[in-house]
């Protein structure tokens, strides 16, 4: 179970001990890495009974064009830069902040493909 507690060593260094256990409240998931495959997404429970949307993978993308203010369908061809993890171009995986290659051109990810279900983009100008 992966949790989201404090660390196991001090800044300096040294050990802590733990006085308690893990709690429930304090787990947290696995990251989903969204890639660039025929869509699929995941819907996962969470605290307090809601849901999230998970994007395990992507094809499409909902467009915003900021000179004309519409938004279209794109495919996506490639991911073209990564500020998240430079590796994460090579694999195609794609998050906030991700350059994509669209057939309508580069735009800019605004949404959290992972958290959201969805991904949501700016047109770029280059």
């Amino acid at each position: 179970m992966r949790t989201q507690g404090k660390a196991r060593t001090k800044p300096t260094g040294g050990r802590l001990h733990k006085a308690r256990g893990k709690r429930i409240y304090e787990m947290g998931s696995e990251p989903v890495l969204t890639n660039l495959e025929k869509n699929k997404s995941k819907t996962t429970r969470t605290k307090g009974g809601s849901s999230k949307s998970r994007l395990l993978s992507a094809e499409t993308v909902n467009l915003f064009d900021p000179g004309s203010k519409k938004y279209s369908k794109a495919k996506i061809k490639s991911v073209l830069k990564n500020p998240a993890n430079r590796h994460f171009v090579r694999r195609n995986i794609i998050t906030k902040g991700s350059i994509i290659d669209t057939d309508k051109g580069s735009a800019k990810v605004t949404s959290r493909p992972s958290q959201d279900g969805i991904i949501n983009a700016v047109l770029v100008k280059e």
